[in-house]
């Protein structure tokens, strides 16, 4: 198979930490050209993964180094330049959660690449779970009925020392933009993305001030349904907590650990399989799939997981939920 081109933009915390990695061992990928604004880090990085075309302008990577497909890792508030300019020049995109700051952005980058034809990923891993992905084939199958109620949560202490993400000028938001984007995105896509209703939040700043370090919200959907949401990085916990709890009219699911019941002949039978994938580690391996996944809809047109057009009303979401918060009010769509 030939080998797709690849161009990787920011490299920070998860490219070196997870991509580049991942990327490298792949067969049928070949990194290309790198950027960030660090020249020694771009150098160094460039060495390390053997790649000879390295950059701290990305105009000139654009211009200068032939590829297909590119890799946004940069900070928020460059997601929607760099992902637009990889579009125009004709290259398919993959970008890290989220999208863009907020749902105006985010349409620019969708817009861009309904106009030029060209694929553009989301980077929400966490649908590459087995267990996740466990839980949305029983729903699928409607094994457990109508979806009327999930519950979930990402309670964790902060995982990242990268600065701009306490400023939301560039992140766009604090916690929620970090792992309410990613449990919002699991909860739509188990429930089928039903059509919203309204939404209901609460922000805190215990240990921040410029962007909120916990986030409460209730989205009510126009089927009745209902979604609760959690998330934070100040709670005082002993451990992280990392859950989603799916209930349908005739079974139940949730992960962490993974259980599925469902309602057979009046009696409640535990229907969780028995031989399940538990990578050693979980993280990685989800954006092992992610990546998998990415390029073989480059290569053989695959139908691609994780769309733009998902991420924009997702990111709609998003933005009522901090204006829910920031007046006290329910916004109604």
């Amino acid at each position: 198979m030939e080998k797709s081109k690849l161009l990787v933009v920011g490299l920070g915390g998860i490219a070196q930490v997870v991509h580049l990695p991942i990327l490298s061992k792949m067969e049928n990928i070949e990194i290309a050209g790198l950027c960030d604004t660090d020249k020694g880090k771009s150098k160094s990085v460039a060495s390390k993964y053997n790649v000879k075309n390295y950059y701290t302008n990305y105009d000139e990577m654009l211009a200068n180094t032939e590829a297909e497909c590119c890799i946004v890792c940069s900070p928020n508030h460059l997601h929607k330049e760099h992902a637009v300019k990889a579009i125009e020049k004709g290259l398919h995109v993959l970008v890290e959660k989220p999208l863009a700051r907020n749902y105006a952005e985010a349409k620019e980058i969708v817009d861009a690449a309904e106009h030029h034809n060209r694929k553009l990923m989301v980077g929400m891993n966490y649908r590459f779970r087995p267990d996740i992905m466990m839980q949305q084939s029983f729903i699928s199958a409607n094994e457990l009925g109508d979806i009327f109620y999930v519950k979930a949560g990402f309670l964790k202490k902060r995982s990242t020392g990268e600065k701009w993400s306490m400023k939301k000028v560039e992140a766009g938001g604090g916690v929620f933009m970090d792992l309410g984007v990613v449990m919002l995105d699991t909860a739509l896509w188990l429930m089928k993305f039903p059509k919203v209703h309204s939404v209901s939040s609460v922000n805190y700043y215990q240990n921040s001030t410029d962007v909120e370090d916990s986030t409460f919200a209730l989205i009510k959907f126009e089927n009745n349904a209902t979604l609760a949401l959690e998330t934070s990085w100040a709670l005082h916990r002993e451990d992280d907590l990392f859950y989603c709890n799916v209930y349908g009219t005739e079974g139940s699911s949730q992960i962490n650990p993974l259980k599925i019941y469902k309602r057979m002949l009046g009696t409640l039978v535990n229907v969780t399989p028995l031989k399940m994938e538990k990578p050693a580690n979980m993280f990685k391996r989800t954006y092992e799939y992610e990546l998998i996944h990415f390029f073989k809809v480059i290569q053989e047109d695959i139908t691609l997981l994780s769309s733009g057009p998902e991420a924009l009303e997702r990111l709609k979401i998003v933005d009522a939920v901090y204006e829910s918060a920031r007046t006290g009010k329910e916004v109604l769509f």
